[in-house]
């Protein structure tokens, strides 16, 4: 293992009737409170009436920001820092999944701020000094928000879909309570997993590649989230693999498989510009981009691709050489996300060939372990192979 710090502040709530330990957290934060939530479904479930009730009976002033939608905008941020000022809000309650919890983080900073945001943390990545103490329900798994210090935001007008992250911005708390999760539609529940898995991917296929628990850690994940889904898709209602996939989302973005690691994240850049362009579901860009990403790299690391093909998706053919094997589990990658009814080219999304210039000049490159001097050329051929369905041989 590499030298690494670790710290991560989140106290975490699991299981069945976490809620029940809330009113313990919301005594410790002021009294006004901002709760944030998505389109409605958590008033269809029943869920809005029981966290109204529990913030009564904690005495909270309550003002609500609703309407968050997959892939929040800047403008809902705005919206919240404004309430945020005008109400005097002590505290932030987001109930959803990592849209919601992302926007509320940006709102948690922005209201302690008379800078503008977006410049500011987005834009110049300047460093957070401030914010407002947040804590999570957690609807939908998947992005990993609810015990991370980052989030997502986007520009649409101009195209813009940026990270940003801080220490501040750690939930106090989360809620994580599976059973929230069953109302979901099947394809959601899909999307979470297949982001999860592409987090882990991201720290997985980066240096070092000698032995380490970490990436041990990624592939036991990874298998889990698999095995997880497949069972949650056969039985909705069932509580136990459910249970599994929320906190496996979880712990693919918690910090822990990244320690010792340095990270890839280009396929997350590259997705950034598809989505910040045709307002796609995050999951459905990183099941078209991630493997082939991973396959335009490949051969910097044939070694560690074989690995991945053997302990997880069990390739074993002794009349293939190691190359082969590796491009194989990628292969293999994409088709799994294929058999889950996720796109996995460009044209399903009605991306066409000259798109890809102009996708590709708003990416922001940086060096990568597998690539160093990885540049728009690279981005170009990556979403060039992306046209078509990933083939190995």
């Amino acid at each position: 293992m590499e030298n690494f710090v670790f710290q991560n502040p989140t106290k975490i709530y699991f299981g069945k009737n976490a809620i029940s330990n809330i009113n313990a957290e919301l005594v410790k934060f002021g009294t006004n409170v901002l709760l944030v939530y998505g389109g409605g479904s958590i008033k269809r479930n029943g869920l809005y009436d029981t966290v109204i009730q529990c913030l009564k009976s904690a005495g909270k002033n309550i003002t609500e920001l609703s309407g968050v939608m997959p892939n929040p905008r800047r403008e809902k941020v705005y919206e919240g820092i404004s309430y945020c000022k005008d109400k005097n809000i002590d505290f932030i309650l987001a109930v959803g999944g990592g849209s919601v919890i992302d926007c509320s983080k940006f709102v948690a900073a922005g209201a302690k701020t008379d800078d503008d945001f977006w410049e500011s943390y987005l834009v110049n990545q300047k460093i957070c000094n401030a914010a407002l103490p947040i804590g999570t329900i957690l609807t939908l798994a998947g992005t990993g928000s609810e015990m991370n210090s980052g989030g997502v935001i986007s520009d649409f007008e101009n195209h813009l879909k940026l990270h940003y992250g801080s220490p501040l911005l750690f939930p106090k708390f989360s809620i994580l309570d599976p059973s929230y999760t069953f109302s979901l539609p099947r394809e959601q529940l899909i999307y979470g997993a297949v982001d999860a898995m592409s987090h882990i991917l991201e720290s997985y296929f980066s240096a070092p590649d000698i032995s380490n628990v970490s990436d041990d850690l990624a592939e036991s994940l990874f298998k889990s989230l698999m095995y997880n889904l497949d069972l949650a898709l056969k039985k909705p209602k069932d509580y136990l693999p459910r249970s599994n996939l929320m906190w496996c989302c979880t712990l693919a973005l918690n910090g822990l498989l990244s320690l010792g690691k340095e990270g890839d994240w280009m396929s997350h850049e590259i997705e950034h510009s598809l989505s910040a362009f045709y307002d796609i579901p995050h999951a459905v860009g990183l099941s078209i981009v991630h493997p082939n990403h991973l396959m335009y790299v490949l051969e910097s690391s044939i070694p560690k691709f074989k690995r991945f093909a053997q302990n997880v998706f069990g390739i074993e053919k002794k009349e293939m050489t190691d190359e082969q094997i590796a491009r194989a589990g990628i292969s293999m990658l994409s088709n799994y996300f294929r058999s889950m009814n996720v796109p996995t080219t460009l044209g399903e999304i009605n991306v066409q060939s000259n798109d890809i210039p102009k996708l590709a000049a708003s990416v922001k490159t940086f060096p990568i372990s597998y690539a160093p001097k990885y540049c728009y050329d690279d981005v170009v051929a990556v979403l060039t192979n992306s046209l078509e369905i990933i083939h190995y041989d």
